[in-house]
């Protein structure tokens, strides 16, 4: 009896064992958590956690609990180290990440030629995308959309609201020299061009730049009246600051990307210096919600994990890209390379279904080609959304 009692109980114990090794599925979070990105990193990562806690609450994506395993892609030779951990040593099923379009474009690599799908979830650059990888997925805009965007925005409602003809401006371009700004400032001179626009600067420069004086005083040589710089949060506050103390007030700055998009860059330049200033960037929270079901929703998720606002557009964006791939993969039957890919690419979310806004449909280069981007303008000290109409609570401001 004791000894049947003994078998018995330790055959039992095998199988919880084997059934708890395998009631986990553990896939990465690949972002800048440390370094000079750290703050919008650790922001994107914040909406994947959040998509994570919704759908463990929903009971997990194939009856499995979804673990994430942080990896620190603090620069690109790190992205690329932690991108070998998380596939061979925590054996995760997918990467998602990752924010900067330099480490992406390292780690997804990695993930490529290991067979590992990799979701980009906020990296902008073209070559994200551009390469013809067969397990790396954009579900969100990417360099195209926010050139397009802002030169539109410059073209059809800038040029108006300041008494000039689109032809009749001087557009200076600046931007951080890495794969984002010159992705971003590529798109913006040609679609420019296409517009009649007449761009008089064009400029890099390093993000990590301590001094943009001499790119100040360029443009004020110039006589630019609209200023298109795509940055990371220091070189914004940068610009910013130093423009204002050269008294170099153009009739519009329009930024792409989060550094103009965060509350701690308009808490570091000042409110009477961030007002006016404009934006591209992913969806942000002051917009015409019925444009974004599920916005107030995320909003509230976030204060009670966090214990405060959202700081940027970036989790939302994650949020929204992750929860979608999740709910696709939950759909599947396994968790094997393949069948993640076969399952992501059915996915077919119509435009205005998410909190976003936009909707997924993976296109060519598996890039989603309902992704899009909003405008944006600081009133008041808070950002609110002015471009397009359909998501505008505000009107565009302009000095007198």
């Amino acid at each position: 009896m004791k000894l049947s009692y003994l078998l018995k109980t330790t055959v039992a114990a095998i199988v919880l064992s084997a059934t708890a090794a395998h009631a986990d599925v553990k896939f990465g979070a690949l972002y800048p958590f440390s370094g000079q990105l750290a703050l919008l990193g650790e922001e994107s990562a914040r909406g994947l956690e959040i998509a994570v806690d919704e759908i463990n609450a929903a009971g997990g994506i194939q009856g499995e609990k979804v673990v994430l395993v942080r990896g620190d892609a603090v620069d690109n030779n790190q992205a690329i180290g932690e991108a070998r951990r998380l596939i061979s040593l925590e054996q995760v099923a997918a990467i998602f990440g990752t924010y900067s379009s330099a480490r992406s474009i390292a780690a997804s690599q990695v993930a490529e030629l290991s067979g590992i799908p990799y979701f980009e979830l906020g990296a902008v650059a073209d070559e994200v995308t551009g390469r013809g990888l067969k397990y790396l997925f954009r579900t969100n805009p990417y360099a195209a959309d926010m050139g397009k965007m802002i030169v539109d925005m410059v073209a059809d409602k800038i040029a108006p609201g300041i008494g000039k003809k689109p032809e009749e401006l001087k557009i200076g371009i600046i931007y951080e020299d890495s794969s984002y700004g010159t992705s971003v400032s590529t798109h913006q001179a040609n679609y420019a061009n296409e517009r009649g626009l007449n761009v008089v600067v064009s400029s890099g420069y390093p993000a990590a730049t301590v001094d943009m004086s001499s790119l100040v005083l360029e443009l004020k040589q110039a006589g630019v009246d609209v200023v298109l710089q795509t940055s990371y949060q220091n070189d914004s506050v940068l610009f910013l600051q130093q423009a204002n103390e050269a008294g170099y007030k153009p009739a519009a700055v329009i930024g792409g990307g989060g550094g103009y998009s965060m509350q701690p860059t308009a808490d570091a330049v000042g409110h009477d210096v961030i007002d006016g200033v404009l934006d591209v960037d992913f969806t942000q929270y002051l917009v015409n919600t019925k444009a974004t079901p599920g916005l107030d929703a995320f909003v509230e998720a976030y204060k009670t994990k966090y214990g405060s606002a959202p700081r940027s557009g970036h989790s939302l964006n994650n949020y929204v890209g992750a929860k979608a791939l999740l709910e696709a993969i939950g759909k599947a039957k396994g968790f094997e390379p393949d069948t993640i890919v076969e399952a992501v690419k059915a996915m077919d979310i119509p435009d205005g279904a998410t909190a976003a806004g936009y909707g997924i449909k993976f296109g060519e280069n598996n890039q989603n080609e309902r992704a899009s981007m909003m405008g944006m303008q600081w009133q008041g000290g808070k950002l609110v959304t002015v471009y397009p109409d359909a998501a505008a609570t505000a009107p565009i401001q302009f000095a007198d």
